[in-house]
């Protein structure tokens, strides 16, 4: 999972994050190692049907964010198969609307519509030995924020060492430009719904049980997801 810096000051975490920067001394990607615990496993139903958006459409949807922060280019659409694509499906569930829902085995994320629909999104999920399930809630959002790799990960990789104290927000860094933190009972989970930069991790498994989308899709999502949110994450 990834951490900022009020997460690493209130006691730390382990560190995840997906990588657009390879040619870099130290890639986003080389943040992915780190261990997590689990939660309770439980389940939830849907029925999904899929529908395909054309080139132009996803063009629209995954196209630049100039008046952000740190302005955000468009992405590669060929480099993220098309049922990945942010879409509106059928999705018959119980919960309420607006909870998120976090299918891991077909990597998507729903956030209910409440009308039989959902918004799915194209994730990338956690490896093996690092997938986890069960309820959480939304408890605290930030907006490009600063990341601190815990002691764990510099013994691990000592080329973090760098920013032991802190990486500022940016186009680099793991949390991307909007994160959701998961809560559970109060205390946090150490695990994120986070904006990824790297349309090839999309559809993999490649986190330390976090969850990443495409930038677009995950300030789509951010917008939407007020804090004390319901989240589902099924077995995967």
């Amino acid at each position: 999972m990834i951490v900022d810096a009020e997460d690493a000051d209130a006691g730390g975490s382990h560190g995840i994050a997906s990588s657009a920067q390879r040619a870099r001394p130290l890639s986003r990607r080389s943040f992915l190692t780190g261990s997590a615990a689990g939660l309770g496993a439980i389940g939830l139903g849907g029925c999904v049907t899929s529908e395909s958006t054309s080139l132009a459409e996803a063009a629209r949807l995954y196209g630049p964010m100039p008046d952000e922060k740190f302005p955000i280019p468009a992405f590669d659409i060929r480099k993220v198969d098309p049922k990945y694509h942010r879409r509106i499906v059928r999705y018959e569930s119980k919960e309420t609307a607006g909870t998120i829902v976090v299918d891991p085995r077909n990597f998507y994320v729903y956030r209910v519509e409440g009308d039989g629909t959902a918004t799915r999104y194209g994730a990338n999920v956690g490896r093996d030995g690092f997938l986890w399930s069960g309820n959480a809630y939304v408890g605290r959002k930030s907006e490009w924020a600063t990341w601190t790799p815990p002691k764990e990960m510099i013994r691990r990789q000592p080329e973090a060492a760098q920013y032991a104290r802190g990486m500022p927000g940016g186009l680099d860094n793991p949390l991307g430009a909007r994160t959701l933190h998961l809560y559970r009972n109060g205390a946090y989970t150490l695990y994120t719904i986070y904006a990824s930069s790297d349309p090839g991790s999309i559809g993999t498994g490649i986190t330390s049980g976090c969850v990443g989308l495409l930038s677009q899709d995950m300030i789509h999502l951010y917008a939407r997801t007020p804090v004390k949110t319901k989240v589902v994450v099924l077995p995967a």
